[in-house]
């Protein structure tokens, strides 16, 4: 059992591995702390764990957790990072009032600023170490969460960030403490030598500026946070709150969370799509872009389907509800892209283990550091000061931010272009694939094949006629495309009898009293039919990448229908642009060898897997891994789930089967090949940016703690202030959040790739055109308020101006309107239609 929980008062990677730890100790199956959305995902048997166990056990180690509950709940958590971002701002300039004025007095001196007389000398240096502690307390009351949390983690032997910062602080407070104490017992006794060594060590600004820096940090991270997550958010509002709904013949607007599947939904121009259904009136152009990713908006008309939060641009429709609630395409959406940041990728890996050990070691170094250099010097204010800069340069921000954030910028982006990807695994493994194997049907090409062929030597009618009434009973692609052949050129179709069809090869039907075959050559040599001379032109056929179809009665061959499943638009550019990126591509299908072979050839593709039956797709997955290769699979259909689900990384197209989402690792909305092309790079991008992070965390860490600790200093007389340790801690996590916000500038190249009927369609919506419709019958302000209705309610039509003198209505519309729509409109209504004229 898997279950999501919220965890507060994580501020770092530490914290994160903290977490993690106490809740395996539990021993739970798996579990996944996200540092970014402070949430974790925990995997479990009920049986033996209980949820609250699993809450304890965080609480105890000094954080809080809960029970993720539903989206009111998410929204409310929100309300509450955006109030502690408020928080956080609000604490800065708290900070910085009192810290400019004690750094004012702390540092003027020693630049010739002038300062009040009785802070000057010996005399005035118990006021001046005192004011300055004056003006620093405020600073750390308005901090103390650093303390509380920090010597929390400490008393519960889990220390973090904060704890490095709190003992650092700590330190510096302490310090300056016990030389106020030692410059006033000092001033008693007249020792004028103790006095002046004091005055210039005391470390209150020290305290001050590392508490101030660091929430500066923070408040630079928080913000980033934000701008991480804008686009999950984005996608969060896309979806309209209401909708107009027809309920009891009327027109109400309901809240969405009111719609039941079955509802009929009105949508005129600019409105958004409330939730996902078909359109059963009108027509229209809908801009997909904020789901898809496509950035052609797409005709919509009677039996289309339409997407939850994509956008009407013209003319108006109504839609029946297929899908509401969290059943819809955004809320999947959101939950896929919820689900890819609650895991870890890989990467990852290394960054926890590190970060599980790494305060206790700094913690370590620091007390070494001050050890050694008291020993060695004989001052302990240079051994503190130095002890402070290590506690303070070593916060394991960084890296806790490097993989989550990029993770988190990616996931956000590709849902923006139509790419989700299920695991951060998925997304980083992606770009390691060798071999890409595609389905052919409904993914290199339409799926919807299309006779191309017709080889006989009787009536070509009379052909048709008895080849689709044979193949009118089954439910095969093929059979589809000569019955839809048949229909639109008019030819008659006689029900068959007797009808059986044989797997593998084809059909078996009675008809007008004849038995009847139709199939592959398989089938016709199996009844020893008669082959004559049809098949050289089979092979002809096969030649061109067209399946070829035998109908036959008893006796002989009667006929041959080619029929062709075209490849998609943007097939054969894509799969050039995954052998660019170095992929072997390589094709997966049912077809017979020629077919297959002639597929290949035209679109380019490295190798060719013909005659697979459906059950061993997922044996040539297993036999291409077995020769060491890497192999991403891509399919849309409930055959390829298994060959989907053995393969590295399975890929779904967004209009296959549910069964093929589930299963895959990947799913891409659109049904274009050239997603995949997309996902790659921004796969290998992501990747870049987290390992860029990664060097970025480490190399700072490995260069900084040792100058820190005073390696350099017997050699150059360089140390590491500590002010300056605790800036630079602050701009290394700054630097991680800004490094993994360049994945939002991830382009998509082939957005710009233009469709010219679609273009065209959309110049025609959105063109304002003008008539005049002819109304007998009206004859006051009522009637005329009744044909406005009545036509306003059609799609299309912007608006309606009626003219009871001429007894005209004078209407605008958008692309094209039924002029028997506009008759029944107005007859419905009462009154006579006469005609129309177009401006």
């Amino acid at each position: 059992m898997k279950e999501r929980f919220d965890v507060s008062g994580m501020t770092c990677s530490a914290c994160q591995a903290n977490v993690q730890k106490a809740v395996e100790k539990l021993g739970v199956d798996s579990v996944n702390v996200n540092l970014i959305n402070e949430s974790m995902v925990v995997d479990y048997n009920p049986s033996e764990i209980t949820n609250d166990d699993i809450i304890n056990a965080v609480d105890n180690i000094g954080y809080h957790a809960s029970l993720k509950k539903n989206k009111t709940k998410n929204e409310n958590k929100e309300d509450l990072r955006e109030a502690e971002e408020m928080s956080t701002k609000t604490r800065l300039k708290i900070s910085f009032a009192f810290l400019i004025p004690l750094m004012y007095l702390a540092m003027g001196p020693m630049i010739g600023l002038p300062i009040p007389s009785l802070f000057i000398g010996s005399n005035g240096a118990v006021n001046y170490a005192f004011v300055q502690f004056l003006l620093a307390l405020p600073v750390i009351f308005v901090n103390r969460k650093f303390f509380v949390s920090g010597f929390k983690g400490l008393i519960n032997r889990a220390p973090n960030m904060d704890t490095l910062v709190a003992l650092g602080s700590s330190a510096a407070t302490l310090f300056g403490i016990f030389a106020i104490m030692r410059m006033s017992h000092a001033q008693g006794l007249g020792d004028l030598d103790t006095i002046n060594h004091y005055r210039h060590n005391i470390y209150f600004e020290t305290s001050a500026t590392i508490l101030t820096l660091i929430t500066l940090g923070k408040y630079f991270e928080a913000r980033s946070k934000g701008e991480t997550k804008s686009s999950l958010k984005n996608l969060m509002e896309l979806a309209p709150q209401t909708a107009n709904v027809i309920r009891d013949n009327k027109e109400v607007t309901l809240d969405i969370s009111e719609i039941n599947v079955g509802d009929i939904i009105v949508v005129r121009p600019g409105e958004t799509v409330a939730v996902d259904g078909i359109v059963v009136e009108g027509k229209s152009i809908v801009d997909q872009s904020s789901i898809t990713g496509e950035s052609i908006p797409v005709s919509k008309e009677v039996g289309d389907e339409v997407i939850s939060a994509t956008i009407n641009k013209h003319g108006s429709f109504k839609f029946k509800a297929s899908k509401v609630g969290e059943d819809t395409t955004i809320s999947q959406i959101i939950n896929l892209v919820n689900e890819a940041n609650d895991t870890k990728a890989p990467i990852a890996m290394m960054a926890d283990k590190v970060a599980a050990v790494f305060v206790p070691v700094v913690i370590a170094i620091s007390i070494l550091t001050f050890v050694l250099w008291s020993i060695f010097t004989k001052d302990y204010e240079f051994a503190l000061n130095l002890m402070i800069a290590v506690l303070v340069i070593s916060c394991p921000c960084a890296l806790g931010l490097a993989t989550p954030m990029a993770i988190m910028v990616s996931t956000g982006k590709s849902a923006e272009l139509g790419l989700l990807f299920k695991s951060a695994e998925s997304l980083e493994n992606l770009y390691k694939t060798d071999a890409i194997l595609l389905d052919k049907t409904g993914t290199i090409t339409a799926g919807k094949p299309i006779v191309t062929d017709i080889y006989t030597n009787m009536d070509e009618k009379d052909f048709i006629s008895i080849a689709a009434s044979l193949e009118e009973s089954s439910e095969h692609p093929l059979s589809n495309a000569i019955t839809e052949y048949a229909d639109e050129n008019n030819i008659p179709i006689t029900e068959s009898q007797k009808f059986e069809s044989i797997t593998g090869k084809g059909i078996k039907a009675k008809l007008n009293g004849d038995i009847y075959f139709a199939g592959n050559i398989n089938l016709i040599r199996d009844n020893n039919i008669d082959i004559y001379n049809f098949e050289g032109k089979s092979n002809e056929y096969s030649s061109d990448g067209k399946t070829c179809m035998y109908f036959a009665n008893e006796n002989q061959v009667i006929g041959l229908i080619a029929v062709q499943d075209q490849a998609k638009e943007d097939s054969k550019l894509a799969i050039n642009e995954l052998k660019s990126l170095g992929y072997k591509v390589i094709m997966i299908t049912g077809d017979n060898e020629k077919t297959a072979e002639s597929i290949r050839r035209n679109l380019n593709i490295d190798e060719k897997y013909a005659e697979v039956l459906p059950q061993d797709k997922e044996k040539v997955v297993r036999k291409l891994q077995d020769e060491g290769k890497n192999v991403t699979m891509v399919g849309d259909g409930i055959n390829d789930a298994p060959a989907l689900a053995r393969a590295d990384i399975g890929i779904a197209i967004g209009s296959g089967t549910d069964v093929a989402i589930d299963s895959a690792d990947i799913v891409l909305i659109k049904d274009s090949l050239l997603d995949i092309v997309k996902s790659i790079k921004l796969s290998q991008m992501t990747i870049k940016i987290i390992k860029e992070n990664l060097f970025w965390a480490f190399f700072y860490n490995i260069i900084l703690i040792p100058l820190a600790a005073g390696i350099l200093y017997p050699s150059t007389g360089l140390t590491l202030n500590p002010m300056f340790a605790a800036f630079a801690m602050s701009m290394s996590s700054v630097f991680v959040c800004l490094n993994s916000l360049r994945l939002r500038k991830f382009k998509d190249d082939y957005a710009n790739s233009k469709n010219t009927n679609i273009n065209n369609m959309e110049e025609n919506m959105s063109e304002l055109n003008k008539m005049i419709v002819k109304v007998e019958g009206m004859s006051c302000e009522n009637c005329a308020k009744h044909v406005t209705e009545a036509l306003e309610k059609l799609a299309g039509i912007e608006s309606v101006n009626v003219n009871l003198k001429d007894k005209e209505a004078v209407v605008d519309y958008f692309g094209s309107v039924e002029e028997k729509e506009i008759e029944a409109a107005i007859t419905e209504a009462g009154y006579e239609y006469k005609g129309i004229e177009y401006k």
